[in-house]
């Protein structure tokens, strides 16, 4: 098969009538380290093949990546030409001319994408991000523990019974943790999956007048049950653990259940997963996460028509065929998470045990404001200043799981960081 035809390049993007594109110059494309990210590095490698155009991978660790993409696209530096940013980001750089709309061909099928997902990378109508993947988040356990233990996990299970499930399986001695669970500081790390936890206690990041409750009996109570949960059942060290380091924790299997995003089912090496909707402890909105991984085109490049084909291509239909087509991966690797299409493929269905779990996850998220979260998002909030506010808890949540402060000092200091943060945006 011809090469174009495999990658199902757009019109936008496909060989002029002459039969080549020319390319001067280069992209530079600065990504999170995660595995579908990865991936794309060797898919891309036919894109470069086809188009003549050079792709320059800048793959950075979660945290690092934020603050260098925010530094350099507020600036308009032009350092990269595509940046991957996610929810968080985008209705607000989009908002503020940081980055450039998209639109794409009819080919690209923009009402496939779903509708969660895209909507939370757009403002007033406008895309400005396509997303390379989506996920919320769900509970992944080793059934076959669960079952020699003889305890189950059910779908939007008590936090209780998932305490009681950790304690369980939970064999250290045998090298095998209960629970493994994010600690490591950062607003899109530790605090991912705190936010969650505080949401489902009935808790919220701020009241209808956006003054941090960071002091609430409801944070009180989710953070002393998750620094008790993880301190109990959990691995030495994981205040030091995020996404890709309880990833490999888990393909070691030394975690028995782990509550985390969808997308890492893709990358689960043990056999005897199953799967099952996060739990909560009686509020189950907002107990489990919306986001997605996007690529975007920051103002400040050079490139930025290019650039735009770039992604075009990379978020289509046809990368997926692309990814399912390559020798190493195939349907049980395609990034998930953003496309009707691949749900109802029967290729990825018979592969991903895990798809309907997926689905189920992403289409029950709640990022709306209600009465008691009065903004847009699920483990984030919607507004210019939440990443400063989340990276400061983040590091008192941090140090409360280590031990190094108590759980009422960490959350004395993050109302008190929170608030100084808020009172300094003008907030009240």
């Amino acid at each position: 098969m011809h090469l174009k035809k495999l990658l199902g390049l757009s019109t936008a993007i496909a060989l002029s009538a002459t039969g080549a594109i020319a390319a001067d110059h280069s992209l530079t494309i600065a990504i999170v380290n995660n595995g579908h990210m990865i991936n794309m590095q060797k898919v891309a490698e036919a894109y470069t093949a086809e188009t003549g155009v050079e792709l320059n991978w800048v793959s950075l660790e979660e945290g690092v990546l934020r603050e260098q993409v925010t530094s350099d696209t507020a600036t308009g530096g032009g350092q990269y030409d595509i940046i991957n940013i996610g929810m968080q980001e985008a209705p607000i750089w989009g908002k503020a001319g940081w980055i450039e709309p998209l639109e794409f061909g009819a080919d690209y099928d923009m009402d496939d994408m779903l509708p969660a997902i895209r909507n939370g990378l757009s403002a007033d109508g406008t895309l400005y991000a396509a997303p390379f993947y989506g996920e919320s988040s769900m509970v992944m356990y080793r059934k076959d523990l669960t079952d020699a233990a003889g305890v189950t996990i059910a779908d939007n299970d008590s936090w209780e019974n998932i305490k009681a499930a950790a304690a369980a399986i939970h064999d250290p001695d045998n090298g095998v943790y209960g629970v493994c669970l994010r600690g490591k500081p950062g607003w899109g790390d530790n605090m991912a999956f705190i936010t969650t936890m505080v949401n489902s206690f009935g808790g919220a990041w701020f009241d209808k007048d956006f003054r941090p409750t960071i002091d609430s009996d409801e944070w009180k109570a989710a953070i002393n049950f998750y620094v008790d949960l993880l301190g109990t059942y959990g691995p030495p060290g994981s205040e030091g653990n995020s996404f890709n380091e309880i990833l490999a924790l888990y393909n070691e299997g030394k975690c028995g259940m782990w509550i985390d995003a969808t997308i890492a089912a893709s990358f689960l090496e043990v056999d005897g997963v199953a799967y099952a909707q996060s739990p909560n402890a009686g509020n189950p909105v907002g107990a489990n996460w919306l986001w997605a991984w996007a690529m975007a085109v920051p103002a400040g490049t050079e490139h930025t028509d290019e650039a735009k084909k770039f992604i075009e291509w990379a978020t289509s239909k046809d990368y997926i065929k692309a990814v399912a087509a390559h020798p190493d991966f195939g349907w049980g690797n395609v990034p998930t998470g953003t496309r009707k299409s691949t749900y109802a493929s029967p290729e990825f269905q018979a592969v991903a045990d895990f798809a309907s779990a997926e689905l189920a996850a992403i289409e029950s998220a709640a990022p709306e404001a209600t009465d008691l979260k009065p903004y847009v998002g699920v483990q984030f909030a919607a507004i210019p200043e939440f990443p400063e506010v989340g990276s400061a808890v983040a590091q008192e949540m941090a140090a409360a799981l280590s031990g190094a402060k108590s759980v009422d000092e960490a959350l004395a200091a993050s109302q008190a960081a929170a608030d100084s943060i808020m009172k300094e945006a003008g907030y009240y």
